[in-house]
């Protein structure tokens, strides 16, 4: 096949992905999904025998690419959040309730439960809670049906800034602050993996990683970001010379600018890029609430990420009928299909269900919500990241039967979650109405 006939290929794939969705109307079908098949159908075809598909051989092309696209994802996810962030203030962690019992709950006993289904399954400790921590997070590339759409930034947002427009909707916000933290969240076992694949003491792995991955990391990275995007809003939007007020010229790419600063100065400065990222975006996000830069900023970051997703699927497609497949074994089906249908959604329920907010306070939900956002636990590309970022650290973790299993869960939710994610908010929708519908 000759680079020719792959730009034409691969252009007429993410043209119908992108058009397909619209028209086949109010099928259940969504652009990933469809790039995976079409990825599948492709990988049928008789593709030269050199294509770079083998996920070991090429794992630092696939950290590489998977880490970019997840940048991206959390930089428009943490701008797309109209719900303000203050510690300080009981209303407001209140009304982040969701999002801390998704991660510091559910996430957790998440990865408990895959390592668990790992261990029985005969597989060694490190790696079992590798496969834990690699398919923990909830996508933020992958779940943007279940997602906040973007910035609200009319003067009819909020009556005051405890109260703009996506309150209402707690299953879109509850996952979309999930994405934007859980990624990052999740390296600490990621390392926890690595460590305990080493040879060293018990007692060292274990200070070693409370002290600096669980903690020191993670305060770093947010930091970092805070920082960084209080900085960068300063000078956008109310800098004392004209050329540094981008703002005012509405010039967008300084998102796709703030992104890779907040990332590479966190990793150079050793915390969590992920999480930088994503405190950048809510920081500046911050700063002018209303200003209609922030959507400007959020559009150029979305078809960004699109543009990245939908190639990463398509390659992932060919790659499932080109031999990523060959190492799965009844294991990693049960594993994957039990993360996605029982493990998660189980985790989920507990953690919003336990002494839950009122349902008529700001972040509160009523039972339906919570069955949702417990089962729309979305896997797809950083789950592809962390597994190719630790197969560099641990020449055991690049084993084929990890990334068979891994593949084989993102396209197994890519699925179950984006056929039934329409479904499921019309359904939502549905009920909202009547409940709020004025009887006769």
């Amino acid at each position: 096949m000759t680079a020719d006939l792959v730009y034409l290929v691969a252009g007429g794939c993410l043209l119908l992905a992108v058009v397909m969705p619209t028209l086949l109307g109010r099928a259940p079908v969504t652009s990933p999904m469809i790039l995976v098949g079409l990825g599948m159908l492709l990988g049928t075809t008789p593709l030269p025998d050199d294509l770079p598909l083998n996920p070991q051989e090429n794992r630092a092309a696939i950290e590489h690419v998977t880490e970019l696209t997840v940048i991206v994802a959390l930089m428009g996810v943490g701008l797309a959040l109209d719900r303000p962030l203050d510690l300080r203030r009981r209303a407001s962690r209140c009304a982040w309730s969701p999002t801390w019992r998704l991660l510091g709950v559910a996430m957790p006993l998440s990865i408990a439960g895959v390592a668990l289904l790992g261990w029985w399954a005969g597989l060694a400790p490190a790696v079992a809670l590798l496969l834990g921590a690699v398919l923990a997070p909830t996508d933020p590339v992958l779940a943007s049906d279940v997602q906040v759409e973007g910035p609200s930034t009319s003067d009819q947002e909020a009556v005051d800034d405890c109260e703009p427009i996506d309150e209402d909707d707690e299953v879109r916000f509850a996952l979309t602050s999930e994405a934007g933290l859980n990624d990052g969240l999740a390296f600490p076992f990621v390392y926890l993996a690595v460590l305990v694949a080493a040879p060293s003491s018990l007692v060292a792995t274990t200070a070693e990683w409370v002290g600096w991955y669980l903690v020191g990391k993670v305060v770093l990275g947010l930091l970092v970001g805070a920082v960084l995007g209080w900085g960068l809003a300063r000078f956008a939007f109310s800098s004392s010379s004209p050329a540094l007020r981008v703002a005012e010229r509405g010039e967008p790419l300084l998102a796709v600018a703030a992104l890779t600063l907040a990332y590479g100065v966190s990793e150079v400065a050793g915390g969590y890029g992920f999480l930088a990222v994503f405190a950048c975006a809510l920081a500046f996000r911050a700063a002018e609430r209303q200003h209609a830069y922030h959507r400007a900023m959020h559009e150029v970051v979305d078809r960004l990420e699109r543009l990245l997703t939908l190639f990463v699927l398509l390659v992932l497609g060919i790659a499932l009928t080109r031999g990523l497949l060959v190492a799965l074994d009844w294991r990693g089906v049960a594993i994957g299909l039990a993360l996605i249908l029982l493990v998660r959604p189980l985790a989920a329920w507990v953690a919003l269900s336990v002494r839950p907010p009122a349902a008529d306070l700001r972040g509160g939900m009523t039972g339906p919500e919570r069955l949702v956002t417990a089962f729309f636990g979305v896997r797809g590309v950083g789950s592809l990241y962390y597994l190719a970022y630790a197969a560099g650290e641990v020449e055991e973790f690049g084993q084929g039967w990890l990334w068979s299993t891994v593949g084989f869960t993102v396209v197994a939710s890519v699925l179950i979650h984006g056929s039934l994610a329409g479904p499921a908010m019309s359904w939502l929708e549905r009920r909202d109405h009547a409940t709020t519908e004025p009887s006769d």
